[in-house]
């Protein structure tokens, strides 16, 4: 007895100075992306960042679903695009200040969440993700047929930025920006919260083997619809925000593509990661943005990359560097 306490006392003090060297490493990560959102206004397009900084907690959202939950859902879209819809409807027509209509928005899609993941969770593996996808759909179609509300195929254009708490206007670019690394901010901490809290270790548990997180006593479905449901939520804060940054919602944001999308910036990333799905808008928000010339060729640039990051990089850029550095990232 007193040999196996021996042994096991060195074992734990090895865990823990592992979890405290990450915990380290993670709090450096989170002030150097601190670091870069104070300077980024300064050296790069203001607008551009925004669009970045809005499609990263569209991905983040996603992973917190598919890397922690295991569920793999093709529609995430409907959320992002109707709580971009409610956002700049309620700006323009029912006048309301930004921070209402972005909060607007993200209950929206937080309840759209509720109501579609009680449906899905019903279902596992492919029967899940092709009820998202026809769930996504009708969102689509709704958009189309009710000009009234989405403006149809133009959309709802020329969405007023207001002022912030009806005393900071945010016409201004950078005065906008600062607004949204707010919320990218605060949306990334949240999300590495929940991933380690109590709630997001049974989720991991529940995606590795559910029955035997069911024999356990956990309610799985219970746990499933919430992360699904934070999920939806979190990326309803990106579609609201970004109706807002560039005055505008459209189809685009409710089309089945956009699912694609943030799928695509997930895994080339790096699929449950933290930090992945930030490298992966980056990678592929910088190429709609600086491969524009190239038209319609720009999907197959991003076809081309995307298989080349399942042949070559499996883990994605971020899962790359923790696999090299024996770390979680």
């Amino acid at each position: 007895m007193t040999e196996l306490a021996s042994t096991e006392a060195p074992a734990a003090s090895v865990v823990a100075e592992t979890d405290d060297s990450t915990a380290r490493l993670h709090r450096t990560l989170f002030i150097a992306i601190a670091a870069l959102l104070v300077v980024a206004p300064f050296v790069a397009y203001p607008v551009f960042v925004m669009k970045v900084l809005c499609f990263a907690l569209f991905a983040l959202a996603f992973n917190l679903l598919l890397g922690y939950g295991g569920l793999l859902s093709f529609g995430h879209a409907a959320y992002f695009g109707m709580a971009s819809y409610v956002s700049a409807y309620t700006a323009k027509h029912w006048g309301l200040t930004p921070e209402l209509a972005i909060l607007a928005g993200t209950a929206i899609a937080g309840l759209l969440g509720a109501l579609f993941g009680s449906l899905a969770i019903r279902r596992q593996g492919i029967y899940f993700a092709m009820i998202t996808l026809a769930l996504a759909q009708m969102v689509f179609f709704f958009s189309l047929q009710t000009p009234r509300f989405t403006g149809g195929e133009d959309g709802i254009q020329a969405v007023p930025r207001g002022k912030l708490f009806g005393l900071v206007s945010l016409a201004d670019d950078r005065a906008l920006y600062w607004l949204v690394a707010a919320i990218f901010m605060g949306g990334l901490l949240l999300i590495y919260r929940i991933i380690h809290s109590p709630f997001g270790e049974v989720c991991k548990a529940i995606r590795d083997n559910e029955p035997r997180a069911i024999s356990l006593g956990y309610r799985a479905n219970q746990y499933k619809l919430a992360v699904f449901v934070l999920s939806a939520t979190l990326a309803g804060l990106a579609g609201a925000t970004k109706a807002i940054v560039f005055q505008l919602a459209s189809l685009t944001d409710v089309h089945w593509s956009m699912s694609g999308e943030v799928v695509l910036m997930t895994l080339v990333g790096g699929l449950g990661t933290v930090f992945g799905p930030i490298a992966g808008a980056l990678v592929i928000v910088a190429m709609q943005n600086y491969l524009a010339t190239l038209g319609a060729w720009v999907t197959v640039v991003q076809g081309v990359i995307f298989v080349l990051c399942v042949l070559l990089f499996r883990e994605g850029i971020v899962g790359v560097i923790a696999k090299a550095i024996k770390k979680p990232l």
